[in-house]
């Protein structure tokens, strides 16, 4: 794939995966949070959330931060007027390669709200490595990849089986329990976020493919078929949306 048709796709997209504002409140609630919560919003893409974080925490600050800088730059022209907000240029997890700053760098945190990105650096090592960046007490949200049975047709397999942790809610929940946390809740992340997702793409691949080329033309066969096989199958494969707390 070429990363650069990727971009051009996902440039003007609202969000970068499923997700509404129900579901910060249900972790925020879940978590407990006071209105003067410090939340770090992990991946933020665009900063779809953070509006959300905010109303969870009105007195509160978000720390959000992705990797992909013109992200960065989108997010930050929404709330550059906000002192509540401060976004970054960061990484899950720290490595040596470009020095970018990850949670532990930049918390402690009341919670850690990572949306469907866990998945790049894996749930077990991710929240191990997260527990120090957490406040006493504090949580994690992240949504991740689930298989919603255990036979999931071929083409669904297909579509998914280039992420090899792929598993279903009984293993995520095992991968929380083995970085020495235990789950507050889990639930799967609706259609109604999905589609938050998917109907502006919809609408951004329409509007580019008439003078795409060759290789941004493949990237957007590729989120058409990704919508419409979630569309047809999501009986079978969606987002578990998890909160969970150190032991």
């Amino acid at each position: 794939m070429s990363m650069t048709s990727f971009f051009t796709l996902h440039s003007d997209l609202p969000r970068e995966g499923p997700g509404e504002d129900a579901d910060v409140f249900w972790a925020a609630s879940l978590a407990g949070l006071g209105n003067d919560a410090r939340i770090c919003d992990a991946a933020c893409g665009p900063g779809a959330d953070i509006n959300a974080q905010l109303t969870a925490a009105p007195q509160g600050q978000v720390l959000a931060f992705d990797r992909h800088a013109p992200f960065v730059d989108v997010a930050r022209s929404h709330f550059k007027n906000d002192p509540r907000v401060t976004l970054e240029l960061g990484q899950l997890v720290r490595t040596e390669a470009d020095g970018l700053p990850d949670p532990v760098d930049l918390g402690p945190f009341d919670m850690i709200w990572c949306a469907g990105a866990m998945y790049f650096t894996g749930i077990e090592p991710t929240l191990t490595h997260w527990k120090n960046a957490l406040k006493p007490g504090g949580v994690i949200a992240f949504s991740e990849p689930v298989f919603f049975t255990e036979t999931p047709a071929e083409i669904v397999r297909a579509l998914y089986g280039e992420y090899g942790a792929m598993t279903d809610a009984a293993g995520i929940r095992s991968q929380i329990e083995r970085a020495g946390y235990e789950v507050l809740d889990t639930k799967p992340v609706s259609d109604d976020a999905w589609e938050a997702y998917y109907t502006p793409m919809d609408a951004r691949i329409a509007a580019l493919r008439p003078d795409a080329d060759p290789a941004l033309r493949e990237v957007l066969d590729e989120g058409t078929e990704e919508a419409r096989v979630w569309r047809e199958y999501r009986d079978q494969v969606g987002y578990l949306l998890c909160v969970v707390r150190p032991k």
